[in-house]
């Protein structure tokens, strides 16, 4: 065939692009935003990375290692037991003294390193804050999670001195899954609002101290709530959200007559405000977090 007698027809281009990945465009926020929680979803793996990331760095280069995290609340008890339990004679509802220390040391500890740890948690994470993109709720989240290890811990250790003073858990220990929830609840809001003050504020970490030192004692931990007899009065007393945790163990586990009751409800509400208007208030200044810390 000639090339006269060949057809003009040319091969036809595809028009169809092919499938390219959605543009994402990053911009700051302004005002007050959605808090986005689904992309604590989207992003679960990275939450379990740093989270284990964390209890890893906590014990590195550490002689006794999670010995730690037992050395921490049994020592405490050991002092109180000592100091307010034989030399100044503080009553504890009929149950021996230590144990009934520990059951309240046990949440507290957990609830005060929680709070530190999130507290100074995006300042200690500034490089990562500047290099790439990811919900910044990730790494206070993930500070408070890191804690429920040495929780475990701890707790193992309040089942040995139960069996050990032959106190057996009540049918209330159901409960106790609620009551490390208020607890962990309690400690993100706070770290919440304290971490993002701080990436602004670096007097916060200097305050940090003083606050947890000052919330332990206004805490029944070294002494019952029982000496408050006025239901009123111990109910305004739970506005301190770690009030209901702590006698909700004892009660749970111990069998003492303080049930929390009213104190309980007002402390479950004053936790669902702390978290819920610390993760607004992180939300609203999270975009000048890489420009500041």
């Amino acid at each position: 065939m000639s090339l006269l007698q060949q057809t003009n027809e040319q091969p036809q281009l595809l028009t169809e692009k092919p499938d390219q990945p959605p543009t994402v465009r990053i911009e700051p926020s302004h005002g007050w935003v959605a808090l986005k929680l689904n992309e604590l979803v989207e992003y679960r793996e990275l939450l379990y990375f740093i989270t284990w990331r964390d209890v890893k760095v906590r014990y590195k280069q550490t002689i006794l290692g999670i010995a730690w995290a037992i050395i921490q609340p049994f020592m405490t008890m050991v002092v109180f037991s000592l100091f307010f339990g034989q030399l100044a004679g503080v009553p504890s509802d009929g149950i021996p003294y230590p144990i009934f220390s520990y059951a309240a040391l046990v949440p507290w500890t957990f609830f005060s390193n929680a709070l530190t740890q999130s507290s100074n948690s995006l300042v200690n994470s500034a490089n990562l804050l500047k290099k790439v993109y990811f919900p910044r709720l990730v790494i206070p989240f993930s500070s408070v999670i890191s804690g429920v290890f040495d929780f475990a811990l701890a707790f193992l250790v309040l089942l040995g001195m139960m069996l050990y003073y032959g106190i057996v858990p009540t049918p209330n220990i159901i409960f106790l899954p609620f009551l490390l929830i208020l607890a962990l609840t309690t400690s993100l809001g706070v770290g919440l609002w304290l971490s993002a003050m701080n990436v602004q504020f670096r007097d916060v970490r200097y305050a940090i101290p003083f606050l947890t030192q000052f919330w332990m004692f206004a805490t029944p931990i070294a002494y019952p709530s029982s000496l408050i007899e006025n239901p009123v009065l111990r109910a305004i007393y739970g506005i301190n959200p770690m009030t209901g945790v702590v006698e909700g163990f004892r009660w749970a586990l111990l069998g003492t007559d303080t049930a929390p009751g009213l104190t309980l409800l007002v402390s479950t509400i004053v936790s669902a405000l702390l978290l819920i208007t610390g993760a607004l208030y992180f939300r609203r200044i999270e975009r000048s977090f890489a420009d500041v810390v």
